[in-house]
C-alpha cells in the first residue's frame, strides 16, 4: 500500500506564502482536508481560485490518497507558474485569461441523453438506429404499461432528429 507522497502540509503552506510573494499577492486563502484542497488569491484585482482533489487526480490517472497531497500539487503548479512569470514567458493574468477563452464544453441536450448518448451523435441515422434499439425495450407491449416510457422515447427521438434538420438551433431548451 502506497504511503504519503509529499512532505508535511506545513512545508507547502510555507512554500505557498513564498509563491504568493513572488506573484506580489498580499493576501491569499487556502484550505485542505481529507479529500482535496484549494487556494484563492486576488491578482491585479481579479480573484483566482485553484482547486484539486484526490478524485480529480484519480480521473487523470494520478495516484494520490490524501487531500494534503492535492494541496501540495496546487502549490507546486503555482510555483511553476511563478517561474513562467519571473522569466517573462507569461503574465499570470494573461495566461489565465487565455484559459477563459478556450471553447466551452459541449453541452449534450437532454433528448440525446434520453436516447442513451453521452455525446452528440454524428447524424440523424445514428439517432434512428438508437431509437429502434430502445423502442424494442420500451414498447408498451414489452413493458406492459401505459406507454409513458415509449412516448418519452419517441419525443426524444423527434427532437434529436429535428436537431439535425435545424442544425441544432434552439433545440437545447426542450423539456425532459
Amino acid at each position: 500500500m502506497a504511503g504519503k507522497q509529499y512532505v508535511s502540509p506545513d512545508y507547502y503552506e510555507k512554500k505557498l506564502a513564498k509563491v504568493m510573494e513572488r506573484f506580489g499577492v498580499d493576501e491569499h486563502n487556502y484550505d485542505w482536508g481529507r479529500h482535496g484542497g484549494w487556494i484563492e488569491f486576488r491578482y491585479r484585482g481579479q480573484l483566482y481560485r485553484f482547486e484539486h482533489s484526490v478524485e480529480k487526480a484519480k480521473a487523470k490517472g494520478q495516484s494520490i490518497r490524501y487531500g494534503s497531497d492535492a494541496f501540495a500539487q496546487i502549490v507546486l503548479a503555482l510555483e511553476d507558474l511563478a517561474r513562467l512569470v519571473e522569466r517573462g514567458l507569461y503574465d499570470l493574468q494573461n495566461w489565465i485569461e487565455g484559459m477563459w477563452f478556450l471553447p466551452p464544453p459541449v453541452v449534450v441536450p437532454e433528448y440525446f441523453k434520453e436516447l442513451g448518448f453521452e455525446h452528440i451523435p454524428g447524424d440523424a441515422a445514428e439517432v434512428e438506429d438508437r431509437f429502434r434499439e430502445l423502442a424494442k425495450q420500451r414498447h408498451p407491449d414489452v413493458l406492459k404499461d401505459d406507454g409513458t416510457a415509449f412516448k418519452q422515447l419517441q419525443r426524444a427521438s423527434e427532437d434529436a432528429k429535428r436537431y439535425f434538420s435545424q442544425e441544432g438551433e434552439g433545440m437545447a431548451d426542450a423539456d425532459y
